[in-house]
């Protein structure tokens, strides 16, 4: 069993229920676990809470999306690639003349996934009609719903970045400005467009009335977006890549994504002595932020569309390889190998387990806070920006190029024990994210701290170079103990940046049931019954 102790300053104690839902908004928790007392199981749950999430939470995902998902069905695991690609005439040439892709705007917009991983995801495993699982989200779309704190603070700092994309004010500004806390919030367009997507099984958004519109509104402001290119999405039953840890296995979903990076840093760590540490000493943070700025300088320079990379996953998870790379740590001072980092992200993030045994690790985003910023009108689908992931560097295999997956910061998490399902989680929030997963799982099996604990702890976050971002939470002694390491510290509050992520976590109990730890860091909760 864990320790349960709680060392860390907290809002909240980690849930314990034979049935749980974890999610970063109360309300989509809630959807949830309506599902489950439908009589529906852990994957209706999870879709529920995600579906609900692009209404309550639009400033992380939308309709226009993207999602990966890793679920134990309770025989086997399972991962599945909801990423969309480029439009078919994103060739070199029309960007031409940039030194880098556009963050915001048309020409940041891939094909989302999200939709298309609803219906896969529920009709290979869900339990309830699909049609019930958007209950919950038509009826906040139609009556309204209280926006929650955190949710109006990010939607606020939004508006002046977004405020004029195409659609952006019409769906997203009903005051002329982003709602405040407690302010209902209606979206009678989503209402309409959910309720299309549920009658048709997804069919409206890829192939018919609302993949029109969003064609129709790209040709009326020269983008690429076309029928087409919505009507060839295909997810991709992926499987997971795994790396063995202190008696457990590790699983992400293989490229585009970046969760490999979690992966090495971990194979790098069995290299080392930080099982021996304090949890919170600077010994432990300098190794694994050594380990983790390694893992990003080989994962930045290799990884993109899996059908792009000249580098196997296998050669990036090789435990010679690794160890070679552990033996490149200096205990006593940072190194620098030169990785370079994309900007904060904005992601939702889901976990789900029933009595039956299923667990589901379910993430969907529309990356940047609102994505690209554009919203079609009439829809309330607000179109992701994955697109800006791309290089325009000729060299990488992350190259923009036509119907191409771009490299992806959004990541599920998922362990397994002796062939058994043993914890769904994630850490929301771009680069953060497989850096949450390794701190995650450190803190979980070297150290035995629960769920809770393990979310509610200080993190760090490497952003290139020597620079490391850390929350204000870290003792003073131990900050000016990595800054004498050559370490460039800088000093960031959980409230004021969303760059430290949100994290969700549900973990088996030796004996049966659940516990689940959800972080305070963001408006959201872990539920059970």
């Amino acid at each position: 069993m864990f320790n349960f102790d709680f060392p860390y300053a907290s809002q909240r104690m980690p849930v314990l229920a034979r049935n749980v839902v974890a999610t970063s908004q109360p309300l989509a928790a809630q959807a949830g676990i309506r599902m489950l007392l439908k009589g529906g199981n852990a994957v209706d749950a999870a879709l529920a809470a995600a579906i609900t999430l692009t209404l309550v939470e639009p400033n992380s995902n939308g309709l226009g999306s993207d999602a990966f998902a890793i679920l134990h069905d309770g025989k086997e695991l399972h991962g599945l690639n909801a990423s969309g690609r480029s439009p078919a005439a994103w060739t070199a040439e029309r960007f031409a003349g940039r030194t880098e892709l556009p963050e915001r705007g048309w020409e940041s917009v891939t094909v989302p996934g999200a939709v298309a991983a609803w219906v896969d995801l529920s009709e290979r495993f869900g339990a309830l009609p699909f049609e019930a699982l958007f209950e919950p989200a038509v009826d906040y779309a139609e009556r309204g719903f209280p926006v929650s704190p955190i949710v109006s603070g990010r939607w606020a700092a939004a508006e002046p970045l977004l405020k004029d994309q195409p659609g952006f004010a019409e769906a997203f500004l009903p005051r002329g400005r982003a709602p405040k806390a407690g302010e209902i919030f209606r979206s009678p367009e989503m209402a309409r467009s959910l309720r299309l997507i549920a009658e048709t099984r997804g069919e409206a958004f890829y192939r018919g009335e609302l993949a029109e519109a969003m064609a129709a509104f790209a040709r009326q402001h020269g983008a690429a977006l076309s029928v087409d290119d919505l009507a060839a999405h295909e997810n991709t039953w992926s499987g997971t890549i795994s790396q063995r840890y202190q008696g457990i296995e590790a699983h992400e979903i293989p490229p585009n994504g970046q969760g490999i990076a979690a992966l090495m840093a971990l194979g790098i760590l069995q290299h080392t002595e930080l099982s021996e540490l304090h949890p919170d000493s600077p010994d432990a943070l300098h190794l694994q932020i050594e380990a983790m700025k390694l893992a990003f300088a080989d994962v930045y320079r290799h990884v993109a569309d899996i059908d792009a990379m000249t580098v196997s996953t296998r050669e990036m998870l090789d435990p010679g390889y690794l160890q070679e790379r552990a033996a490149l740590i200096d205990r006593t001072r940072a190194g620098d190998p030169d990785c370079g980092l994309p900007g904060p992200g904005g992601t939702v993030y889901i976990t789900a387990a029933d009595a039956e045994g299923r667990m589901v690790s379910f993430i969907q985003s529309n990356y940047m806070g609102f994505g690209s910023g554009v919203v079609v009108p009439g829809t309330g689908i607000s179109l992701q920006n994955r697109g800006a992931d791309f290089s325009l560097d000729a060299r990488s295999p992350n190259v923009v190029a036509p119907r191409k997956r771009p490299f992806h910061t959004i990541i599920p998490g998922f362990v397994m024990k002796d062939g058994q399902p043993l914890m769904s989680y994630g850490v929301m929030g771009g680069p953060m994210q497989a850096q949450g997963h390794m701190q995650m799982i450190v803190r979980l099996y070297d150290f035995n701290q629960n769920p809770q604990a393990a979310s509610d702890a200080p993190r760090w976050r490497v952003t290139g170079g020597r620079t490391v971002a850390m929350e204000t939470a870290f003792p003073a002694a131990v900050l000016d103990d990595l800054r004498q390491r050559d370490h460039e510290i800088t000093l960031e509050s959980p409230e004021a940046a969303f760059g430290f992520g949100g994290a969700q976590l549900i973990h088996r109990l030796e004996e049966g049931g659940y516990i689940a730890g959800s972080d305070h860091r963001k408006d959201g909760l872990a539920v059970g019954f």
